[in-house]
């Protein structure tokens, strides 16, 4: 990877350029980070709160109006609604799989199809999600398919 600095003068705009083959959450994180951007967020487990990493969480899902982050092998939950967490993960590779779930492509192992026209996608950490058939499209788009 090459990076170039230059020294523009005060009257100039000061910007970021990065060109990349593949945008990833991690470049998305890179930008936010230089832009001051906190997407970070917090969740709560055994009675204590925890500060999430965005990039970690491999899932969101919503069960009986309660919110959980799902990470690696960690359970949180939260008091953010899904859209809330859609509004945060804009421009990253989590995409909406079904109307309660928000998933990191980032973290998909593998896709198989299912019936109906939905998608089983494997994690990385074993873990299986159904993709609804009418979020198939997203996650082909965010893959590249």
């Amino acid at each position: 990877m090459k990076v170039t600095i230059e020294k523009i003068d005060s009257a100039r705009e000061e910007e970021v350029i990065v060109r990349c083959h593949e945008p990833s959450a991690d470049w998305v994180g890179f930008v936010q980070c230089i832009r001051g951007e906190d997407r970070g967020l917090t969740g709560e487990a055994g009675g204590e709160i925890f500060r999430l990493r965005l990039n970690d969480i491999y899932y969101f899902e919503v069960v009986e109006r309660r919110a959980f982050i799902y990470y690696r092998d960690t359970v949180y939950e939260s008091r953010l609604r899904l859209y809330e967490f859609e509004e945060k993960c804009r421009g990253t590779a989590f995409f909406r799989a079904s109307k309660s779930m928000i998933v990191n492509a980032d973290k998909i192992d593998r896709i198989a199809p299912s019936l109906s026209g939905r998608f089983i996608a494997v994690l990385l950490n074993g873990e299986k999600v159904t993709v609804s058939r009418q979020y198939v499209s997203s996650l082909k788009e965010i893959l590249g398919l």
